[in-house]
């Protein structure tokens, strides 16, 4: 039968232990034998290159592959295990061709498996997680710039997973992602699952194996001028049931198919042919708070859209008006037991296209620029009238123009019925731009501002510098510099003083990596008036450290066993007066089993936490300042996530503060077939104080439902016990391509606690039904 699918404290005792354990489980480090990626390694192997072939007749994108057009094509064969047996050929047989017509590239891949019945399908669903099921990807370096480009993906369930990377994937995100916690490395990272392009792939599947055929047209890519080019090219294989990834051009298993300066290369003939698309939406929504005295169904309607123009072949500019994010992903929830501000990912499509380009400062931390500012207020939406993003590449330059027009949001005051501003009109613009040499190796610089449109004596000024310097394959040198201006009001005395008035932020780092090793050390300090505003920061006035040692300890010979990973880490923060603000030491092993599953020796944790000002943990609870010395033990584990039933979970148990916590969290995932998945998760804190004692708790439900890879149902429900608010996020998607079409959504808060704790009667809070339909309109055809 043959199926188709389309679709961070140096104490001098905890010293000694940290470095006895460390010595005792580096101890083994020469038992691995394991081939290195130096001279003679896989690094060092010639590259392969491939010629695509022209075609006067395209092939039916039908995952069949019997188009007499890919008779003629060069077969790309001869993939190589990057896990878990590095360098050594792939399991089963594979091949690939690639054509080409004026319009479009064509990929057709040949994946034969002696045992179909082992194939794992994994989610359908848009960029569902390619880390549990088998999966074919092509990475493009359409630029041979070593370090940026596209990667296109499919599973034997036929969908369509793709994305951009820069700086070689390194920073953030990766192959798994999925359609369930996309993007969650702040304002790029290296890999940005979000992108959608306009594509097409097929699958199918009989006795011999399963079959992908793609067609990406030339306006999804971006590249330079046109006729002849050599493009960077790899290609991934992924058996899960063997938890083998295997390649075309050969990589050490620590770098992902995103080292595209070890990729191979391929030949092809481009047009100049330029991306003119428009994307209209329309929306209507009802919406009723409850919250308000005699609360009323608010019915609305809003009309928008996007534009996509190419100015050159490399140069894109996108526009926005009335820019709406109604089938976003709602934040999981969190609970903070620290003095800092929690970081909440962007998950808006709008400014995550592109993101990496933007990307500078430390990521979740001192980032200096964060889009997750623009258009959110305190938690309210901000309506953004309109904006434009001019990205690309200009001579040797990456670059990238950023202008977005917010409106204003005003709210009564309950007690005084005053009308009171929550945010004004803003103006937020971002210039970047970077030049990128050889081997990971690259230099920029930011401007970033947002003004008060109202008041321009209402502004904030973001200016950076960033850098990266590659020595080898393995050892890579980061920093990054930025300074803010912020006017002080009229009237108001400025008692600032220092460097820039405190206004700054700088930071340096190491890392090496090799197949064996992980080692990395890192300095940063933060001004105690460093405001980039457009940004994030979590914490201001300190000085921190970190180093981190992990080795991979092979174990070939036991079938079922991968890998022993002994680690230590230590950060440690001091206030730029010299106090001992906190510091952290962790000291562990993780067991790598074949099939994927984990558990972890129970982790040791040092930790420490000085308080200069007593601190409100919870309502009614304060911990006197002074330093607190404590030690956390700490488990985890998890079983195979390819399985139809997974189970993950841990606890940390010990010291916390003048007392104790336990926090244990579980989840439970299940998959029916490749189309209904569903996970229940909680996290459990009970924390015990001298000074008083809590607990809190978040569970959730995530489930989905995949009608075809573009017609999907999906429900997250999430319980705080902070709050005693149930929240739900219903969602249908009807997609068309490039992450266009038919969207319902449905949001209902419900208060479930006791208004004598709260404040907040029991019942609904707010419910809102939004219906929104988008079309991608391509101007170029």
């Amino acid at each position: 039968m043959h199926q188709v699918r389309q679709a961070r404290a140096p104490i001098s005792g905890r010293a000694v232990l940290f470095l006895g354990l460390l010595a005792c489980f580096t101890a083994p480090a020469e038992l691995s034998g394991q081939e290195q990626s130096g001279p003679g390694g896989v690094a060092a192997r010639p590259r392969p290159a491939a010629l695509a072939a022209r075609v006067d007749g395209a092939p039916s994108i039908d995952g069949r592959l019997t188009d007499a057009a890919w008779s003629g094509a060069q077969v790309l064969s001869g993939l190589v295990q990057r896990e878990p047996y590095e360098g050594t050929p792939v399991s089963q047989r594979t091949e690939v061709r690639i054509l080409y017509d004026s319009e479009a590239i064509y990929i057709g891949a040949w994946l034969f498996d002696s045992q179909t019945a082992g194939l794992v399908f994994g989610q359908t669903l848009r960029d569902a997680s390619l880390d549990e099921a088998d999966a074919f990807l092509v990475a493009l370096d359409t630029y041979r710039d070593g370090q940026n480009g596209f990667v296109f993906g499919t599973t034997p369930a036929g969908i369509e997973y793709d994305g951009q990377f820069t700086n070689e994937g390194s920073g953030g995100g990766g192959r798994g992602g999925g359609a369930l916690g996309r993007q969650q490395s702040g304002s790029g990272g290296g890999f940005n699952l979000n992108w959608d392009g306009s594509w097409e792939v097929a699958t199918s599947t009989d006795d011999e194996g399963w079959y992908a055929e793609m067609r990406i047209p030339f306006t999804t890519l971006r590249y330079g001028g046109g006729d002849e080019q050599v493009w960077g090219l790899n290609i991934e294989r992924s058996i899960r049931r063997n938890n083998e990834l295997s390649v075309w051009a050969p990589l050490p298993r620590q770098y992902p198919i995103y080292r595209v300066s070890l990729a191979g290369s391929l030949q092809l003939e481009v047009p100049s042919s330029r991306i003119a698309t428009v994307s209209p939406y329309v929306l209507t929504d009802a919406f009723k708070d409850y919250e308000v005295t005699s609360p009323e169904v608010d019915y609305g309607i809003k009309v928008g859209g996007d534009a996509k123009l190419g100015l050159t072949q490399s140069l894109t500019l996108d526009l926005t008006v009335n820019t709406d994010f109604a089938q976003a992903e709602v934040d999981d929830q969190q609970v903070n037991l620290t003095r800092f501000s929690l970081f909440f990912p962007e998950k808006r499509q709008f400014f995550l296209e592109n993101a990496g380009i933007f990307s500078v400062g430390a990521g979740q931390s001192a980032e200096l620029f964060f889009s997750r500012r623009i258009g959110l207020s305190g938690g309210r939406e901000v309506p953004i009238h309109g904006g434009a993003r001019l990205t690309g590449r200009v001579g040797d330059f990456q670059v990238g123009l950023l202008n977005i027009q917010t409106g204003d949001v005003r709210e009564v005051d309950p007690v005084s019925g005053a009308s009171q501003t929550i945010a004004p009109d803003n103006n937020f613009g971002v210039v970047r731009a970077f030049r990128e040499f050889d081997n990971r190796t690259r230099i920029g610089a930011i401007v970033v501002s947002r003004i008060n449109t109202g008041s321009p004596d209402d502004y904030n000024l973001t200016y950076g510098v960033d850098g990266r310097l590659g020595i080898g394959q393995d050892l890579t040198f980061d920093g990054w510099a930025g300074l803010t201006t912020t006017p002080v009001p009229d009237g108001t005395p400025d008692t600032r003083s220092g460097f820039n008035n405190g206004e700054y932020g700088f930071s340096g780092g190491a890392d090496y990596r090799s197949s064996d090793w992980e080692l990395a050390a890192g300095y940063r300090q933060v001004g105690n008036e460093f405001n980039p505003e457009v940004g994030f920061v979590n914490r201001w006035d300190y000085r921190r450290t970190n180093a981190r040692v992990l080795y991979h300890w092979r174990t070939e010979s036991v079938p079922w066993f991968r890998e022993f990973r002994p680690h230590a880490s230590w950060e440690q923060y001091w206030t730029l007066d010299g106090f001992n603000e906190s510091y952290f030491i962790h000291i562990d092993n993780h067991f790598q089993f074949e099939n994927g599953a984990l558990f972890q020796l129970p982790g040791i944790n040092l930790t420490g936490e000085g308080l200069q000002e007593p601190f409100e943990i919870r309502e009614g609870i304060v911990l006197p300042a002074g330093m607190y010395h404590n030690i956390e033990w700490q488990m985890r584990a998890n079983t195979d996530r390819s399985a139809p039933l997974s189970v993950s979970g841990g606890w940390t148990w010990g010291g916390f503060y003048s007392g104790t916590q336990f926090s244990p969290n579980a989840q439970v995932s299940y998959r029916f077939r490749d189309q209904f998945t569903a996970s229940l998760r909680m996290n459990y804190f009970d924390i015990r104080l001298d000074e008083g004692d809590f607990t809190t708790a978040i569970v959730g439900f995530n489930g989905s439902y995949a009608f075809t890879p573009r017609l999907y149902l999906q429900a997250n429900i999430q319980y705080n016990d902070d709050s005693e608010d149930l929240g739900t996020n219903v969602r249908l998607g009807w997609l068309d391509t490039a992450g266009t079409g038919l969207f319902i959504v449905y949001n209902d808060t419900e208060h479930l606690g006791r208004f004598a704790r709260t404040g907040v009667p029991a019942g609904p809070r707010q419910r809102q039904l939004v219906v929104k339909y988008t079309r991608l309109l391509n101007l170029t055809r």
